[in-house]
């Protein structure tokens, strides 16, 4: 009984000594993304897969646009693939603080301001991830958005952010699929007008 009791008390004393650990690498991680508040940064397409090339050689910003202690606002802009050929607004990348870590969503609207069809999918950190960088296995709900609007293919998405000091990175994976966009902090730009819908 002694030993029962002895190795359950080291289990929850092992509970109570990673969850800080955790918490504080996803906390200075949420602290170095809102120590660019309020600034945009110039990017391009870091990737080289026949499915982005479109992107390839666009001007790309990304603006660290609303900060919160819960909630950062990140657009993404992308320059020659708006409606009129002007810049593409429609994108905006939403982390936020859970109860168990970190949510990253994608908030996806039309010129008009609309929501399209495909939005607000993304997913919640499965682990502590690092001070630097925090991925995002997709979760159940873009599951079933992704099922329900035929587009099943990305039912195995992961999504990751990365903030360092001198860049900020944010990827897709799957098999088969590498998307990475890459920014510079070294290249502060003008903030540019707000995204779509916002």
């Amino acid at each position: 009984m002694k030993t029962t009791l002895t190795l359950a008390a080291a289990v929850a004393l092992t509970g109570c000594a990673t969850t800080p650990a955790a918490s504080n690498l996803q906390d200075q991680f949420f602290s170095a993304l809102t120590a660019h508040c309020g600034k945009a940064y110039a990017g391009k397409l870091a990737s080289n897969q026949d499915a982005d090339a479109d992107m390839r050689g666009r001007a790309m910003v990304m603006h660290v646009r609303g900060c919160t202690p819960d909630r950062i606002e990140i657009p993404f802009h992308i320059e020659g693939l708006g409606p009129d050929g002007g810049w593409d607004r429609s994108r905006t990348w939403v982390i936020t603080r859970t109860t168990t870590g970190l949510r990253l969503k994608h908030d996806h609207r039309h010129a008009d301001g609309s929501k399209d069809e495909l939005t607000m999918y993304g997913g919640d950190t499965a682990d502590a991830g690092t001070a630097t960088r925090q991925a995002f296995p997709v979760d159940a709900e873009s599951i079933a958005l992704f099922t329900r609007t035929g587009r099943s293919v990305s039912n195995t998405n992961i999504w990751s952010v990365e903030t360092t000091a001198d860049a900020f990175t944010y990827g897709l994976s799957r098999e088969g699929r590498d998307f990475r966009v890459t920014f510079d902090y070294r290249q502060p730009v003008a903030p540019p007008p707000a995204p779509w819908g916002w």
